[in-house]
């Protein structure tokens, strides 16, 4: 059963999300346009590179796809293209409205339901696949998340899952020491001009939490509080972290699982990140990667 603490929790999950669509912020055209939705697709999948090979869209034709988790529909309509018979749900309605006039304008077919990832609302053996990046790591009950994708999935389905992975480059070296280094560095009068000089981040933002750092200064530093802020932006409310261990274990009712590491998230390497090669940034990421994929079947 639910707690009171679990439900206010998804409740400001809810907001942040509908506030802050994810991957809206690497396009600068309006919102819900057909060229909004071309940057963020042409962003994703030259910085995520490895997310079609991974996800293999053009493998479900013909076949009962949910994605939980649909935000703004970048994946979804690789999986309608090609012909799977889609249904994304999302706890946001701003995503389910978003990804909705997606389809829409691609002429594409597909569902979509404003729903909750620990509580899908499909009766059993109901998917051939389950599919969801980056999205169970921010509900409060992950675990109970996942036995709702092993409820839904079709004996021999599959589920193909994105979370955040512990023992990366980007969980220890960037968020837990350059991140919370920056963040010490933003009390000082002259920090937050410092820091926009060394990430690129927006002045007036860091500015912002200078002073509530200033206000608040034992709000901001126990693990979980910083990773949360220091991972999808400034007041997310939830961000988890797992190592192949603990997913491993969250994927016990399943009969096969597997997991694979990618995503180095290099433009976070200080000097020499944007310069690394492919083969590198990719041979780097499959040991240190920030994305943990979980591919199992029932």
């Amino acid at each position: 059963m639910e707690t009171q603490s679990q439900a206010e929790t998804k409740n400001l999950v809810q907001q942040f999300w509908n506030s802050h669509p994810c991957g809206g912020k690497f396009s600068t055209q309006v919102i819900g346009s057909r060229e909004f939705f071309n940057e963020i697709e042409s962003h994703r999948y030259q910085s995520e590179w490895h997310i079609p090979g991974l996800a293999a869209f053009n493998l479900w034709a013909g076949r009962d796809v949910l994605e939980v988790g649909c935000g703004l529909g970048t994946d979804a309509v690789q999986f309608a293209r090609n012909g799977a018979r889609y249904i994304g749900v999302d706890l946001t309605p701003r995503s389910i409205e978003l990804t909705s006039l997606r389809f829409r304008q691609e002429n594409l077919d597909g569902r979509f339901l404003n729903a909750d990832a620990e509580n899908l609302p499909f009766p059993p053996a109901s998917f051939d696949l389950v599919y969801s990046h980056g999205v169970l790591h921010h509900t409060p009950n992950t675990e109970r998340a996942i036995q709702e994708v092993h409820r839904v999935l079709k004996p021999g389905g599959q589920a193909v899952i994105m979370l955040y992975h512990r023992r990366s480059y980007n969980y220890y070296g960037n968020i837990m020491f350059l991140r919370r280094l920056g963040a010490r560095l933003l009390k000082l009068k002259r920090g937050p001009r410092l820091v926009a000089r060394l990430t690129g981040e927006p002045l007036e933002s860091l500015e912002t939490r200078s002073r509530e750092m200033r206000l608040h200064p034992d709000k901001f530093w126990p693990r979980e509080r910083f990773l949360s802020d220091n991972t999808d932006g400034a007041g997310n409310p939830v961000s988890k972290v797992f190592s192949r261990t603990e997913a491993s274990l969250m994927f016990k009712n399943f009969s096969k699982v597997r997991t694979s590491v990618r995503f180095l998230n290099k433009r976070w390497i200080p000097l020499i990140g944007r310069y690394l090669p492919r083969a590198i940034d990719d041979a780097l990421g499959r040991l240190w990667g920030w994305h943990l994929w979980i591919f199992a079947e029932k």
